[in-house]
């Protein structure tokens, strides 16, 4: 992920901070406060099938297991991802690095390979290769992405595009009018038109048949059909600002995508996790959180009562080094330290809810996650 703009923040209340060096870099130690505002998580059963027609693979950027567990001491002991069925590990080093990042680290999810650090969609030696969405849609199942960062970065890139340089924002951007997906939500509006090669990428992608809505009001008008909504210039705002975008927006696709009777996958990405992992900011890390399992809590709903929907959490890396080193669960308030404003090297959760879900308990590497859903879904 690309760093947002630093946000001055009410909730986090620091308590020390201290600089050191190791192996020649500058790591920041920051002691934080936070308290969110508690919210109700009820039990959600999954249910008793085995068909598996769609999958929803829901990825937090940067996510680990010290951050959903201080979301759910933050939220007094509860969130929905506790109504998963399973629960296993990924080891996330990429082909060139035992420290990856998400442009590697998504890669691996989306087509099964390990790849260079920030490659996107492409191999060690840069040639392009199929991802979820490609084999989806090769099955005559509809696909989709949704996410609240700009298209370009580099998790959907994964998904829809192929470079070996995941900041070619431009070249990037532009593989969306090739990529066949049907449903894409998110920001970076500024990458799509005015661009420095004279292409309208909105009109290119109207002429393929897309509607291309540019608000989330807009886009809840729409009924059907092949579907760009990018709704921002960059990012999509902090939660308190855009509300409920992302868990309005993945119901839209949802509700788009189960149209096609032979099933659909979708990606939904939390996106800003990743940005205030690097920023160390402990209150802006556990709202995006509870944005992204207040999402987590719809999609189930919705998977339970379909009965033939796996759902799928995961993560891409680990950011922030966070530790939670204090804080009171009756209260529902947390202390955390971070140790990096980087990446770490730990593995991360990978949830499943809903049929085949006992598959992806055990410890693994990110690239079985790939091979799972391709054998689940028979693509």
């Amino acid at each position: 992920m690309m760093f947002l703009q630093k946000i001055t923040l009410i909730a986090s209340i620091f308590l020390f901070s201290f600089s050191s060096t190791l192996n020649g870099q500058t790591t920041i130690c920051k002691s934080q406060r936070a308290i969110i505002a508690t919210y109700d998580v009820p039990k959600i059963n999954p249910p008793k099938g085995k068909k598996i027609k769609n999958v929803v693979l829901m990825i937090g950027d940067g996510m680990s297991l010290t951050h959903m567990y201080s979301a759910w001491t933050a939220n007094k002991g509860k969130l929905h991802l506790d109504n998963c069925q399973a629960v296993g590990l990924s080891k996330t080093y990429c082909a060139d690095r035992l420290i990856t990042d998400s442009g590697a680290g998504g890669t691996a999810i989306a087509t099964g390979q390990k790849t260079n650090y920030h490659s996107v969609g492409v191999d060690i030696n840069g040639l392009p290769l199929s991802s979820l969405t490609d084999l989806a849609s090769a099955k005559k199942k509809s696909t989709g992405i949704v996410v609240t960062c700009r298209l370009n970065d580099a998790t959907p890139a994964d998904f829809c595009c192929n470079n070996t340089d995941r900041e070619q924002a431009y070249e990037i951007t532009a593989d969306y009018t090739t990529c066949n997906v049907d449903f894409i939500f998110g920001g970076g509006s500024k990458y799509f038109e005015n661009r420095p090669d004279r292409r309208n990428l909105f009109n290119e992608m109207s002429d393929k048949g897309y509607q291309t809505p540019h608000s989330v009001e807009e886009l809840s008008l729409l009924k059907s059909g092949k579907i760009l909504a990018v709704v921002d210039t960059l990012d999509l705002p902090e939660p308190k600002v855009r509300q409920d975008i992302l868990a309005r927006a993945s119901m839209k696709a949802i509700d788009i995508l189960s149209q096609n009777n032979n099933g659909f996958f979708l990606m939904i990405e939390g996106s800003q996790l990743d940005d205030y992992g690097h920023f160390n900011d402990l209150d802006m890390l556990m709202q995006e959180i509870v944005d992204f399992d207040k999402t987590i809590g719809k999609v189930f709903e919705w998977a339970a009562q379909d009965g033939e929907t796996l759902v799928i959490v995961t993560a891409d890396h680990e950011t922030g080094g966070l530790t939670l080193v204090g804080g009171d669960l009756e209260k529902g308030e947390i202390e955390g330290k971070f140790s990096t404003t980087g990446h770490s090297g730990v593995m991360v959760p990978v949830y499943a809810f809903g049929p085949g879900s006992e598959y992806f308990t055990g410890i693994y590497e990110n690239t079985a996650i790939f091979d799972k859903i391709k054998a689940l879904l028979d693509l």
